[in-house]
């Protein structure tokens, strides 16, 4: 089998998309956040994965949840620790391959995070982010490897994050597969380019041009 982690926090305002917030309100980071939110988790729910984790921050209840998707909290501390928590998470309730995306990324699809699992002929998985991130991780084997020496102390949420993240995996001596490069939403600027990406059927796309984000356009409905 194989598994699907979301790791994301539930869209509060003043919580989620603070690097957003100015130029827009609080209220509209949170909607933008919840927007991306679901379309990533309709992404996943579109792809032939045999199990979908959601390890949230926050109340699941603010969330709508794709039905058969496990949701799990996430533990206290720093990124890099909530990372290998979830990947734990997800090994208890299948050992197989494993591949964890964010909620930043929406204009992901069903078929791309299908190309995106690791397979048995690789040890890991990364997807870097134009921004010098990383937009999705993954281990073919997540119980045999070290989750905390590959995960704990990388910088997050840094222009060399995606790098270090890398290096921690070849320097284990993992087998790793690059996966596309993408754009995520952390500041202004990518809100265009991301919402372009997502469209024409999109929520994120919606609310980008609801906000009047530059650029966008209203999508084409469902």
């Amino acid at each position: 089998m194989s598994t699907l982690i979301v790791i994301a926090k539930a869209p509060v305002p003043g919580r989620v998309k603070t690097r957003l917030t100015p130029p827009f309100t609080p209220e509209q980071g949170a909607a933008l956040a919840g927007a991306a939110l679901a379309d990533t988790l309709e992404a996943v729910a579109t792809a032939r994965f045999p199990l979908s984790v959601l390890a949230l921050e926050g109340d699941s209840a603010l969330v709508a949840v794709p039905a058969g998707f496990a949701v799990v909290p996430q533990v206290g501390g720093g990124l890099d620790r909530r990372l290998a928590a979830a990947f734990r998470e997800a090994a208890i309730l299948d050992p197989g391959p494993a591949l964890l995306i964010g909620m930043d990324t929406p204009q992901v699809t069903g078929p791309l995070l299908e190309a995106c699992m690791p397979t048995a002929w690789e040890d890991a998985t990364i997807g870097l982010a134009e921004d010098g991130g990383f937009w999705s991780l993954g281990f073919s084997r997540p119980r045999e490897v070290d989750l905390d020496g590959l995960l704990l102390g990388v910088p997050m949420s840094t222009d060399t994050t995606g790098a270090v993240q890398l290096a921690r995996l070849t320097d284990a001596g993992l087998r790793v597969r690059m996966l596309p490069v993408l754009r995520d939403v952390d500041t202004v600027a990518d809100l265009p380019a991301v919402a372009a990406a997502a469209a024409p059927v999109s929520r994120f796309a919606a609310v980008a041009h609801a906000v009047g984000v530059a650029g966008t356009t209203l999508p084409v409905p469902a």
